[in-house]
């Protein structure tokens, strides 16, 4: 599978998928990312589990020059080449080696019309697509849009010590089912350790989108064994 113009990856995407969004951490910002995507690629050819991360737009280069997951950017706009000062073009970031982007995160928030064509123009260049939605309503708005996954991250939960699997399974189920079982769905929002993957991909999930849990943890190795863990462990209900 290409992975921008110059690199391939290795990634099974029927296995569970871990995301972690870099944000804008201290701890994940600049050499500390870079360190911090290798212990996922790392984790990743250990276990069998298949991880990507999301990074800071100034670091993505130096990151995917480096790593054989996934690497995707925090957010691209929709713009092509011409006079758009402080914009992120969709070309850019595929050169750069970014296998896609997150779109509509609830820290980068965009109107539904810009999503579309946000989606439309990062899917013209090559980048694969996880956009986020804040409920089941929102959920079903995207899904129309046919980005590669539609991530669920309920605003209240996000940064907390409650993770989406324990507190609302049913909002899980319900997103997957609006993919007619053949499920695209990411889940996120206080996901943290083995258990939080665990049911969410025992709920039909595909996989899980988390930050704080990771990048803030002492032993962020340690955290990413447990969450694959937890992958392994799932079984369907």
């Amino acid at each position: 599978m290409e992975f921008g113009d110059r690199y391939h990856v290795s990634m099974d995407f029927s296995s569970p998928l871990i995301i972690t969004n870099f944000k804008t951490y201290e701890g994940s910002t600049g050499l500390k990312a870079l360190e911090l995507a290798k212990i996922h690629e790392k984790v990743s050819k250990e276990t069998g589990v298949s991880m990507a991360v999301a990074v800071q737009l100034a670091d993505l280069r130096m990151i995917a020059e480096a790593v054989s997951i996934p690497v995707f950017a925090q957010h691209i706009d929709a713009v092509r080449f011409g006079a758009n000062t402080g914009y992120v073009l969709p070309e850019a970031v595929k050169e750069a080696g970014a296998y896609g982007t997150l779109l509509n995160h609830s820290e980068r928030q965009i109107s539904m019309d810009l999503l579309k064509a946000s989606i439309e123009a990062a899917q013209a260049v090559g980048l694969m697509v996880v956009a986020c939605a804040q409920d089941h309503d929102e959920a079903a708005q995207v899904l129309c849009m046919r980005p590669e996954w539609v991530a669920v991250e309920p605003l209240d939960l996000i940064g907390g010590d409650v993770s989406v699997s324990t507190s609302k399974p049913e909002l899980i189920r319900a997103t997957v089912e609006l993919h007619g079982g053949n499920s695209t769905t990411l889940v996120g929002a206080g996901v943290k350790n083995a258990d939080d993957v665990r049911i969410a991909l025992e709920l039909g999930a595909c996989g899980v989108l988390l930050a704080s849990g990771v990048i803030k943890a002492d032993d962020p190795e340690a955290v990413l064994r447990d969450l694959a863990q937890g992958a392994l462990s799932a079984r369907p209900i």
